[in-house]
């Protein structure tokens, strides 16, 4: 894998793994209501939030999310690799200053038709806030050689 390239379909194996982790700060919260427009009170306004189940303003569910998106983009199978489909459970809330720490493990490859699926999970310590399993496409190193040539 380099930095232009992550694996090709023919070296991933069911079990390889890889994560990466962030804590969600004030800033992100409010970056992400603004490019997103998602701009719920449960997020934004304390008072509002307080008097909700969760007693305090709570991060999108989606920015955890896109934390998988970062794991599978730039980790495992890494840049090149193309998202098809992902399912998702919201389990748990996921507030300010938790450190939220995203997992892809590879679940099945197909070779011949350059696709994987993977587990996804995202946690906040031993707490789950995120399940759910990503397909995506992964190119070949032959194809690549042949489209180098």
């Amino acid at each position: 894998m380099n930095e232009l390239h992550g694996y090709y379909i023919e070296d991933l194996e069911p079990g390889m793994q890889a994560s990466m982790a962030r804590t969600v700060t004030e800033a992100d919260i409010v970056m992400f209501a603004g490019v997103t427009g998602d701009t719920n009170p449960v997020h934004l306004n304390e008072e509002y939030a307080n008097a909700t189940i969760f007693k305090g303003r709570i991060a999108h569910g989606m920015l955890s999310a896109g934390l998988i998106s970062a794991v599978l983009g730039t980790k495992l199978p890494g840049p090149g690799c193309v998202y098809l489909e992902q399912n998702m459970r919201f389990t748990a809330p996921v507030k300010i200053g938790d450190t939220v720490t995203a997992t892809a493990t590879v679940k099945e490859v197909n070779t011949e038709k350059k696709r994987v699926v993977l587990e996804t999970i995202c946690r906040v310590g031993d707490q789950v806030v995120v399940e759910g399993q990503a397909r995506l496409i992964v190119m070949s190193r032959q194809k690549q050689q042949q489209a180098a040539e």
